[in-house]
């Protein structure tokens, strides 16, 4: 949360000319509410749900860019799908990278705690093993430039992608 995965991904979207998609936009232009009221309303399980829904309904899309929530990462069926579909970028930031751009956003109902900064070190504590499981590609987004982060992608990716290609009998 709050890593760079929308703004990245718009911008390497843009750049490769593929599709850009974000679990979470697409579950708010569905429900017709925001995440933190789905949250409120429904609890964080029964938003997960519909965050699985989501992924498993875009992971079907080609030439596409896919930015997940967070917390995406949680359930296994989630990793799977995403380790099967595609090439998965860990966009990684420090802690206090992390609260500086999530401080002022009230729309991340994780976040809405006396100690923000804990509750991210929790959740990264948390998420971190699992982001590393199942990422093709780990990127770290610490003041980094995005047009500089997102040349640096898609450079990585087109090594990757000729790599796999030369491996091929």
């Amino acid at each position: 949360m709050g890593a760079g995965k929308t703004t990245v991904g718009r911008a390497l979207a843009r750049k490769t000319g593929k599709t850009f998609y974000d679990s979470d936009h697409e579950i708010e232009a569905k429900t017709g509410v925001k995440v933190a009221t789905i949250f409120e309303i429904e609890g964080e399980q029964r938003f997960r749900d519909r965050e699985s829904c989501a992924i498993a309904e875009l992971v079907q899309r080609d030439n596409i860019i896919l930015a997940t929530g967070g917390g995406a990462i949680l359930r296994p069926e989630n990793r799977q799908l995403l380790k099967d579909n595609g090439v998965v970028i860990y966009l990684r930031a420090n802690i206090d990278d992390l609260l500086a751009r999530t401080q002022h956003d009230r729309n991340r109902p994780l976040l809405q705690t006396a100690d923000p900064k804990a509750k991210l070190e929790s959740l990264l504590k948390e998420r971190d093993p699992l982001y590393t499981e199942v990422a093709d590609l780990i990127v770290d987004t610490t003041q980094q430039n995005v047009n500089l982060l997102v040349s640096q992608l898609e450079a990585q990716l087109f090594e990757r992608q000729h790599r796999h290609q030369d491996s091929r009998p």
